[in-house]
């Protein structure tokens, strides 16, 4: 008895090995996390192969841009004045370049430079622009001015001129990002369930997560033909990588790939810092009064136009 006793301890032991390691808790990314930074999403032509800045080269390049940023300052004439917008204390677009130095956040290829558009990535990027929109509804602006979604909002996560805070909570199959940026929340799947089908298209694609070691990675796919991030398509496939460097990094690595619209997958790098919240409500909702008065403008522009013919 006692042996048959032993061999059933130890093969109990032996079946719950792998029960344990596959209960494994994952790397805590929860928090609030920043991407704002003054290092330019691709690199300035002006350093041409030169992939990091020195100490003395970053404290000089912060001090021009933060010059440069600064919408409270009156040189240029009206027309820069104008071009301006807001006073300075509405924005938030940061006093340090990335804490790794780097001179872009493009990181691949190797001249941090975004690679060519094709002829087609270049038509949608057109199409997509504010300015060649039409006026006549307001399903015809764009999505961030009708305050559906932020082309920040990702993926691929991106500074903007304010707003560049991030929450991430993490739960049973799942890990949530809420975007400061408008409103939205990235929900991601981490329990193995595959993509949608490609009949079905979402505006910020459809994620798909799981941990490789200590990092979360996000595959999307399925985004919409309506979205065209840079002038992508509804092929546009992005692979996120979430990694807890320490307590107040978080690196954050990006692959972005669109055969119809890229000459080739390119590659970006932020490390995001921890930050103090609270998440901070963005009241942007479709319908607003700005649409009301965009779509004003175009009517008392088109009767203008009638009254002087």
């Amino acid at each position: 008895m006692k042996r048959v006793s032993a061999f059933l301890c130890v093969s109990a032991s032996l079946w719950f090995i792998p029960l344990l390691a596959a209960q494994t808790t994952p790397p805590d990314l929860q928090g609030i996390w920043t991407n704002v930074t003054v290092t330019p999403l691709e690199r300035p032509a002006d350093l041409k192969d030169k992939a990091f800045f020195t100490p003395k080269e970053a404290a000089d390049f912060e001090k021009d841009v933060i010059y440069r940023n600064n919408a409270d300052r009156r040189d240029g004439g009206a027309d820069a004045d104008v071009r301006r917008a807001y006073n300075d204390a509405w924005y938030d677009q940061g006093t340090k370049v990335v804490k790794t130095l780097r001179t872009s956040l493009v990181v691949d290829p190797p001249d941090g430079r975004i690679p060519p558009l094709l002829p087609a990535g270049e038509k949608r990027l057109q199409a997509q622009s504010p300015l060649s929109r039409k006026f006549d509804g307001p399903e015809d602006r764009p999505l961030a001015e009708r305050c559906i979604i932020w082309p920040t909002l990702g993926p691929p996560m991106l500074p903007s001129f304010y707003n560049n805070n991030y929450q991430i909570m993490q739960g049973p199959g799942y890990v949530a990002i809420l975007s400061e940026m408008i409103h939205d929340v990235r929900m991601i799947p981490t329990d193995g369930r595959p993509h949608l089908p490609a009949s079905i298209r979402l505006w910020a694609g459809d994620p798909r997560g799981h941990w490789e070691g200590n990092t979360l990675v996000v595959d999307t796919t399925n985004f919409t033909d309506k979205t065209a991030w840079r002038g992508s398509s509804e092929s546009l496939h992005v692979v996120e990588r979430f990694t807890r460097m320490d307590a107040d990094t978080l690196m954050y690595q990006v692959t972005i790939d669109d055969p119809s619209t890229w000459a080739k997958p390119w590659k970006i790098e932020i490390p995001m810092r921890k930050t103090n919240g609270p998440i901070f409500e963005y009241a942007c909702q479709e319908g607003n009064y700005a649409m009301a008065g965009v779509l004003s403008g175009a009517r008392a522009e088109e009767k203008k136009i009638k009254e002087t013919k």
